[in-house]
């Protein structure tokens, strides 16, 4: 073996590389409007430009960015593009990036106080910031009995707090000894999948699963919710959570916190609210509104990573009470028993989440905020509504198209009044010319365009032009 090669990238070629990189991403952010917003590949396209084995010996570097061009890009759907309208915004920014390369370089493993003691303080430190600047509730603030947490995704924070309600009312006995399948979980039929994922992987089971009836906004009904409880509970059944939705991704809807919250208070329940996109909105004061009835929560999330210019992965989960996340949550062996964490005194946030370990995702929040301050995040925010609602505007205006649901923000859900047929036409014609992407979903069963606005680089004359574009695509 040759001990005089290290094969190791040195710190004077890191510096070297890293400029190269940085430049490259900065040309993408200049071009990216230029490329087809959807990928223009067949399934297996890009795997089949891939070498069948590795490299036996190291490659140039000039190679790996050539291929970023010639393989990797054609691969791409371009979230990042100001054409990009669908399923909701995925929103980096500088600041974002930068943040996230400092903590890929410091390569901290997050799980314990004592493995990176500014991993942990940092992220409860944003954490509480993040409270003050959404004005969420006291309780989520970890100088109470509460407090929050970085997760990867909204889809964890559900799991998270079921788990942590179905210790709550079983007082553990579930994490001990399994479900008895008396447990019945409620949520809208407009719910996000993860609270199905969630009652699967948590053992509650599908079957136990209440999916409940909305209003003509396509919000939760308090009067279902509260009915079927009552059914539950007159066949021997034991509910205990609920989930409420502060924007749902199929229509922006907003269930009404405070009569959902009233009725968990009263039965019991554990309430978690989800606004993995909206939550962002209370950024602004006259939008808060969103959140009435959110001190009734037990449980609490939104994506940084939506519409805050915070690239993914970045959820913000909060709980009013932590005891219970961390009992149903906590194992503790003996290689990772420590003083810091045996005197009380500190936050071990591998107890607060299903994995052990964790990154240092709290520094590219910490960047975000610090770069743009509340008044640059309040800023995008207004203008990413106002040319929603200037959209909307036009959607109504126009005589061949209708609204499909309430637009409270920056989604607005829209059809062609010539039926499925020529609204799929529509979608696929728009996406097809490559400088646009939206989405569909089905409300009440009929098929119904998205246009989601909340991309960093979106403005007016983008709006206007995929407008422009959908109404030379209609019959």
């Amino acid at each position: 073996m040759d001990e005089t090669k290290s094969f190791h990238m040195t710190p004077e070629e890191f510096r070297k590389r890293g400029r190269q990189v940085v430049d490259w991403l900065a040309d993408y952010m200049e071009r990216v409007e230029s490329l087809p917003v959807l990928a223009r590949v067949e399934p297996g396209e890009i795997r089949a430009r891939l070498p069948k084995a590795p490299p036996e010996t190291g490659e140039p570097f000039e190679a790996m960015l050539r291929d970023l061009d010639q393989i990797v890009l054609p691969g791409i759907t371009h979230w990042q593009s100001p054409g990009f309208f669908a399923y909701f915004p995925a929103n980096a920014s500088g600041p974002s990036i930068l943040g996230d390369l400092v903590a890929s370089g410091l390569g901290v493993q997050g799980m314990l106080w004592q493995t990176s003691p500014a991993c942990t303080e940092v992220a409860t430190h944003v954490m509480d910031w993040v409270v003050r600047m959404l004005d969420l509730p006291e309780p989520f603030l970890s100088t109470s009995n509460g407090g929050g947490v970085i997760q990867d995704t909204a889809s964890s924070s559900a799991l998270c707090a079921l788990v942590a309600a179905r210790e709550r009312v079983t007082n553990g006995a579930t994490g001990r000894e399994g479900s008895d399948g008396r447990l019945t979980a409620y949520t809208s039929t407009q719910a996000h999948s993860s609270i199905e994922k969630g009652v699967r992987i948590a053992g509650i089971g599908v079957a136990n699963l209440r999916l409940v009836d909305v209003d003509e906004r396509y919000a939760m009904r308090p009067d279902a919710l509260e009915a079927a409880i009552e059914r539950d509970l007159a066949t021997g059944r034991r509910p205990f959570f609920v989930s409420a939705t502060v924007g749902t991704t199929s229509s922006n809807a907003i269930d009404p916190l405070r009569s959902i919250g009233e009725i968990c208070r009263r039965y019991g329940l554990w309430l978690h609210v989800d606004a993995a996109m909206s939550g962002t909105a209370a950024l602004c004061p006259e939008l808060r509104w969103i959140h009435d009835g959110l001190e009734l929560a037990d449980s609490y999330c939104f994506n940084p990573h939506k519409w805050m210019f915070t690239n993914f992965d970045c959820d913000a989960f909060w709980v009013a009470d932590r005891s219970s996340l961390v009992r149903a949550l906590s194992v503790l062996p003996e290689y990772l028993r420590n003083r810091a964490t045996e005197s009380g005194a500190v936050i071990d946030y591998r107890d607060w989440q299903v994995p052990l370990g964790r990154r240092f995702r709290a520094l590219k929040l910490w960047f975000v905020i610090r770069h743009y301050g509340i008044e640059g995040l309040r800023h995008h925010v207004r203008r990413h509504i106002a040319l929603a609602q200037s959209f909307r505007e036009w959607v109504e205006r126009a005589p061949r198209f209708e609204l499909a649901a309430p637009a409270p923000l920056n989604l607005v859900c829209f059809r062609h009044l010539g039926g499925d047929e020529a609204n799929e036409r529509i979608l696929e014609t728009v996406n097809a010319s490559g400088r646009f992407f939206l989405t569909h979903t089905k409300l009440d069963g009929r098929f119904t365009l998205r246009l989601s606005v909340g991309q960093t680089w979106t403005e007016e004359r983008h709006v206007h032009a995929v407008w422009e574009a959908i109404c030379r695509a209609a019959p």
